[in-house]
């Protein structure tokens, strides 16, 4: 006999172990877990900071969904006025053409000829490089934001900036856009210069976030302020990134250092101009 024989001691093994052992641990449990009913306790703390802070989340989801519900009311309000200004701006340009339909055919009418008003607005395309440019030609090319080939500004025609363009001449092409040369350099190569980068123009918030102050809210306002020359051409046209053009479809003519009067490129091409446009944008 083994000195750890008991003598009729019974030998627990691990399952009857187990089998001793789990009601009393599933009996603490659901004790901690339920009230004397059966149900389940409804009375435990919750702690302070947890409370704060789902309060914080609740206020902060109410600010958030009224901001969303505000700024789809002002959208919605400014989409009117945009709107609005647009036909304002459609019926402008109709009456002024049909003025000018009208002046010519008095004219003709009473057999005298009709003389379009002097253009207000040019749009100015770089076409030569930098080589051999004398230093005030190149300072001109500067301010008016010509660095780089193919590259073109609107220019208010005042009679410096008609001396400025005669100066630069030989390296610049230039002449006086239509409305549909405008909106579609705005529209398709329109870029902003927004905290001195060059940012595309891809939604109305864009340009009034610059320009709102001066009464310019959306695309529209900003072609129209362009085409008419309006009080607030300046800024406008100083937000606007210098647009960079593809080569003209076709190329340039045979001599591209010619005037445009001799069969070349450079110079006033007046109205001419639009067809540039087109081949280049």
């Amino acid at each position: 006999m083994s000195i750890f024989d008991c003598g009729d001691t019974e030998t627990i093994g691990p399952k009857s172990l187990e089998s001793t052992r789990t009601p009393s641990v599933l009996h603490t449990i659901s004790v901690n877990l339920k009230t004397p009913n059966g149900a389940l306790d409804n009375d435990i703390e919750v702690p302070e900071t947890l409370l704060k802070k789902r309060k914080q989340n609740e206020k902060a989801r109410e600010e958030r969904l009224a901001a969303a519900a505000a700024a789809r009311k002002a959208a919605k309000a400014k989409r009117k006025v945009i709107f609005k200004r647009a036909e304002s701006y459609v019926k402008e340009y109709l009456a002024k053409e049909r003025e000018e339909i009208r002046l010519k055919r008095a004219a003709r009418a009473s057999g005298d000829f009709y003389v379009p008003a002097e253009p207000k607005v040019y749009f100015v395309v770089r076409i030569r490089g930098i080589n051999n440019i004398a230093p005030k030609p190149r300072k001109i090319l500067q301010l008016l934001r010509l660095l780089q080939i193919n590259s073109g500004v609107f220019v208010k025609v005042t009679k410096a900036t008609q001396q400025m363009l005669r100066l630069i001449e030989p390296y610049v092409t230039y002449g006086e856009p239509n409305l549909k040369s405008v909106r579609e350099l705005i529209y398709k190569r329109g870029y902003g210069k927004v905290d001195k980068q060059r940012i595309p123009i891809t939604t109305n918030s864009i340009i009034e976030e610059r320009l709102g102050k001066y009464d310019i809210l959306c695309v529209e306002d900003l072609v129209h302020e362009v085409a008419t020359v309006g009080p607030n051409f300046k800024q406008a046209t100083n937000f606007l990134w210098p647009f960079k053009l593809s080569n003209p479809t076709g190329g340039w003519r045979e001599r591209k250092f010619k005037h445009y009067v001799q069969g070349g490129d450079f110079g006033n091409r007046e109205t001419n101009i639009n067809k540039l446009i087109r081949q280049m944008n």
